[in-house]
């Protein structure tokens, strides 16, 4: 099977892009897939989180692979990545700059995520614009939930003419999912037999489902 490239981006910077590109890339490890991370935001806050991934497991003991690399070489490493990996995540850095770009034309898949509120979705839209403009397919994941329901359905109303799919799971409101990444684990390795451990699968499941 070919590598498939998936590029987490969000214009807004806070919408847990980092951590949801940490979190599905362990998910779709556990599920078989040889999975590469390609940090090219320059906050770095994926490979901070690698690094203490090392330093509790030890290098060579990670489970995945990544690279720190600025956005005009990511292209080529991708392309290189792809020779040993079936999967290849991107973090990308927030903003509709020439690194995000390139980030999403690499992409078979962008994934934005949104939380329900309306600073996020209104980022929202530069994004999916983006994506559309590079003939990349993009889905929101709703990000953040709260468990108040109607005020989700509300924003969720509110993204109805952005030219995206809308993937049907969703991950809620957890602070589990941050004390994981302080600790360098992902969700089902700090947290296994929770709710977020099952979110995570279930959003991990139904983008492969789309990518192939």
């Amino acid at each position: 099977m070919a590598a498939r490239v998936i590029t987490i981006a969000q214009q807004k910077g806070g919408a847990g892009k980092t951590t949801l590109a940490a979190h599905l890339a362990l998910a779709w490890q556990t599920l078989g897939e040889r999975v590469a991370l390609v940090d090219i935001d320059p906050q770095g806050s994926l490979s901070q989180w690698f690094a203490l991934r090392e330093a509790h497991l030890g290098k060579g003991n990670t489970g995945i692979d990544l690279t720190q690399i600025t956005g005009w070489r990511a292209s080529a490493e991708i392309d290189r990545l792809k020779r040993d990996h079936t999967l290849i995540v991107v973090d990308s850095p927030p903003h509709a700059q020439t690194d995000a770009k390139i980030a999403v034309r690499a992409a078979n898949l962008v994934v934005i995520p949104v939380q329900p509120s309306p600073l996020d979705i209104w980022a929202t839209r530069p994004t999916v614009d983006l994506a559309l403009s590079e003939k990349v397919p993009a889905l929101l994941v709703m990000n953040r939930v709260p468990s108040r329901r109607l005020m989700t359905e509300d924003m969720i109303a509110a993204l109805a003419d952005i030219k995206a799919e809308m993937a049907a799971a969703r991950l809620g409101n957890r602070s589990s999912f941050a004390m994981s990444m302080t600790a360098g684990l992902g969700i089902a390795e700090h947290a296994p037999d929770t709710i977020a451990a099952r979110e995570v699968g279930k959003v991990a499941r139904e983008i492969l489902r789309r990518v192939g």
